[in-house]
């Protein structure tokens, strides 16, 4: 079988870039691939990984064509299948890599690392006793994953404890959430973010809906920045929330016409009369757009951020081995207006190493169903614009943990502000408030806040020039809101204390009224 592939692969790669008539590229591929393949197997000095063989013939093929046709190897593919099914089995932890350290960012509740006492700021030192220094984040999550039942050996490295904590936890199922926050920014501003797409993103997404609606919501930012997309059918039903029944939302063309389908907004929805601004930026791709577009096009509400990444092509996964697979680009989608979003893809480095903006006047003119003018070829350009940027200096400090370590120290009274802090669960276990700042739920990174981080800084001895520490203090700001909600109240409360001065929520914010327009009846 593996043979099969590495010539099958290997014959429709010299068809692709000879350019010969295809059946005599196809028979002159095959020869000399069988040439090839006994000429390594009797001559080479080391012995061919054959597995090794099939893959890069596979992948070799595939660069041929376009940016997006891939191979899912049985390591990827196993990933792509946990997203996809939304679950995996493993400790139940979010970690990071902050420079030599395997962090725990947080354990998830309920999880059998929570239940044994792990807790955020913990450092694996090491995984079935191999040290975490040299391995990458990635590496680590493989580690610790595997099939349920079995068991891990963590030993944790925790500040004020002598030695290790050695704990052998047993995997078990942990749910992946494509949409991990939901939440009213004001009184009646909803706030959702949809990480990616997946079979169950649809009904995370009603359920935080739900919810909100309960809280009184009266308007939704939806906030699709950084998502790269997903399965098609979850994009669809996703626009259906928002569009009137029978309103077409994408359609697909392929060079094989038994590809070509047109799909429309199938149900009638609740949310179909709720004001809408949605949120993308260049990480936005694929089912982000398709949604985007199909709101946009429609004149259903809103979109705000940067241009989005400009990927029209459907990919169809076929199977080639029971872990492994090859996503192959089989058409092209175009919004209900007609218009293909595809970026050229032509040189590859400036596709995906320096994506930039793609000229209006070389782009082509659509219309929406109000006739406000729309582009195609480079993405969805929002209807307003807001540059979200971070500095290095401030992407510095994330990497190396500073926000992080900074917040657990405050929190743990250990920096000369924390010392002077009475935080709420402290309140509430009746302790002494005398000559404490008492802290409540919205904390704010005033002056003295980033003073005592400046201190902790040059304590660490990270990074540090004056004016540069001065240019980034916004961001700083934001940065130890996030971190110290989150030490404080949970992960989503930090998410939320930080879009509360993003500036393209602030943005949605102040368009929100333009955005209910649409809606008015």
């Amino acid at each position: 079988m593996k043979r099969k592939i590495v010539l099958l692969g290997a014959a429709l790669l010299v068809f692709v870039r000879l350019g010969a008539r295809e059946e005599d590229a196809w028979r002159s591929g095959l020869d000399r691939i069988a040439e090839m393949a006994d000429l390594v197997r009797e001559h080479a000095y080391a012995a061919p990984d054959q597995g090794k063989m099939v893959q890069e013939a596979i992948k070799g093929l595939l660069q041929t064509l376009d940016p997006h046709s891939y191979l899912l190897d049985p390591d990827s593919f196993s990933r792509m299948a946990e997203e996809q099914r939304g679950k995996y089995y493993g400790i139940g932890t979010q970690i990071a890599k902050q420079e030599d350290r395997l962090v725990i960012i947080a354990p998830i509740e309920g999880g059998p690392a929570w239940r044994l006492g792990v807790l955020a700021g913990d450092v694996i030192s090491h995984i079935n006793g191999e040290s975490t220094k040299s391995i990458t984040d990635r590496e680590a999550v493989s580690k610790l994953r595997g099939p349920r039942g079995t068991k891990v050996g963590v030993s944790i490295a925790r500040e004020g404890l002598d030695k290790p904590l050695e704990l052998e936890i047993t995997r078990e199922e942990i749910p992946l959430y494509s949409v991990p926050y939901g939440f009213l920014l004001d009184g009646e501003t909803g706030y959702i973010f949809v990480r990616y797409f997946a079979e169950n993103t649809v009904a995370e997404l009603r359920d935080k809906m739900a919810s909100l609606t309960k809280a009184g919501m009266r308007s939704l930012i939806l906030d699709l920045r950084g998502n790269a997309g997903g399965p098609l059918f979850q994009a669809i039903d996703m626009a259906d929330q928002f569009l009137p029944k029978n309103a077409h939302v994408v359609s697909v063309k392929g060079r094989n016409p038994a590809f070509d389908r047109s799909f429309s907004a199938a149900s009638t929805e609740a949310s179909e009369g709720l004001p809408l601004v949605i949120l993308i930026n260049q990480g936005s791709a694929s089912a982000s757009e398709i949604v985007a577009g199909a709101v946009m096009d429609h004149d259903r509400g809103l979109v705000v951020g940067e241009d989005s990444w400009g990927k029209s092509l459907v990919q169809q996964m076929f199977p080639i081995a029971p872990n492994m697979a090859v996503a192959l680009t089989i058409a092209r989608y175009y919004t209900p207006s007609g218009r293909s979003l595809q970026r050229d893809y032509s040189n590859f480095d400036d596709y995906i190493l320096d994506a930039k903006p793609v000229p209006e006047q070389t782009r082509e003119v659509k219309y929406t169903a109000k006739g406000r003018k729309v582009l195609g070829q480079g993405g969805i350009t929002p209807d307003h614009k807001v540059e979200f940027r971070i500095l290095v200096y401030t992407l510095e400090l994330r990497g190396r943990g500073a926000f992080f370590g900074y917040a657990r120290r405050l929190i743990s009274h250990q920096t000369p502000l924390g010392k002077k802090f009475l935080f709420p669960e402290e309140m509430k276990a009746g302790a002494d408030p005398a000559g404490k700042i008492q802290v409540g739920r919205l904390f704010v990174a005033d002056p003295a806040v980033l003073e005592d981080f400046r201190g902790y800084v040059l304590e660490a001895k990270l990074p540090y020039d004056e004016a540069v520490f001065k240019k980034a203090e916004p961001e700083i700001k934001r940065e130890l809101e996030r971190e110290i909600t989150s030490a404080l109240f949970g992960v989503e409360e930090g998410w939320r204390a930080f879009e509360r001065s993003d500036p393209v929520v602030l943005k949605a914010l102040e368009v929100m009224p333009e955005a209910a327009k649409f809606v008015a009846r």
